[in-house]
């Protein structure tokens, strides 16, 4: 089943529910990813829906992080809850250690040996976790393994 299958069987069942956060979070996902195909002008790729999912993850946690330092625990509790559906969405994340496993993986294959191979590193890299891994954590991890 698509994603895009999932979510309108979501949306339906959404309806019967009344839950009308999950369905606002579901119609916005859906806006999102009919934005993304017109503009590529072609239909969606696995790949690109989980660009849509991560990218609305990412927007969320930003959000989340401000809230947090401006003290506005009602919005807070708000994007917690949407993360929390939109979670259900995306891929099962990577831990910490399958992770380094993938990392050091990948350094023995594109034979780097100091920060300056840290493009080569990512470069690689970045497709096997696409959506599994914060970027931000990758990036730290890959330091580590090269430093």
């Amino acid at each position: 089943m698509s994603l895009l299958e999932r979510l309108n069987n979501d949306m339906k069942q959404a309806m019967k529910n009344k839950e009308k956060e999950k369905l606002t979070v579901i119609r916005m996902v859906k806006a999102s990813l009919q934005n993304e195909a017109i503009k590529l002008g072609t239909d969606l790729t696995e790949a690109d829906e989980l660009t849509v999912i991560s990218r609305e993850l990412k927007q969320r946690k930003d959000s989340l992080h401000e809230f947090e330092k401006a003290g506005r625990q009602d919005l807070v509790d708000k994007i917690h809850s949407e993360l929390a559906i939109l979670e259900a969405y995306a891929p099962k994340q990577l831990t910490e250690e399958e992770l380094t496993n993938i990392i050091k993986e990948t350094i023995e294959e594109v034979q780097a040996s100091s920060k300056a191979d840290m493009g080569k590193v990512m470069g690689a890299l970045m497709p096997k976790v696409k959506g599994k891994a914060d970027g931000a954590l990758v990036n730290k991890l890959v330091l580590q393994q090269l430093a």
